[in-house]
């Protein structure tokens, strides 16, 4: 079975930083466009950013300048890297991972922004 491991949710304080993970296989890896969504209680998952597996990155603009995926070819893990939190940025964080018509994604992870 497909899995999409993922880690690094927490609380933290407006302002500060969090590193999500999201490990998986590498026959998964190496052809999938790798991504995280996040959903906020009564709001609709919606898009942070996502890394193709050559490289490219997209964006929401909600988190542009502030957050940045990259991948570790090794480890066949994918990261987010979140900085200047906001109490918006709170949401439960899903990995995805998407290729043709398979769409694959992790149980989630929370993230809360509050002092």
């Amino acid at each position: 079975q497909v899995q999409l491991v993922e880690s690094g949710g927490g609380l933290v304080q407006p302002g500060g930083s969090l590193r999500l993970s999201c490990a998986t296989s590498r026959s998964i890896f190496s052809i999938y466009t790798m991504g995280w969504y996040r959903q906020a209680p009564g709001k609709q998952r919606e898009l942070v950013a996502t890394i193709t597996s050559g490289g490219s990155t997209n964006y929401a603009d909600s988190v542009k300048g502030r957050f940045t995926i990259f991948r570790d070819n090794a480890r066949n893990t994918v990261y987010v890297e979140m900085n200047s939190l906001k109490p918006e940025d709170t949401a439960v964080y899903y990995c995805n991972a998407r290729f043709s018509d398979v769409n694959l994604w992790g149980q989630g992870t929370q993230v809360t922004v509050s002092s």
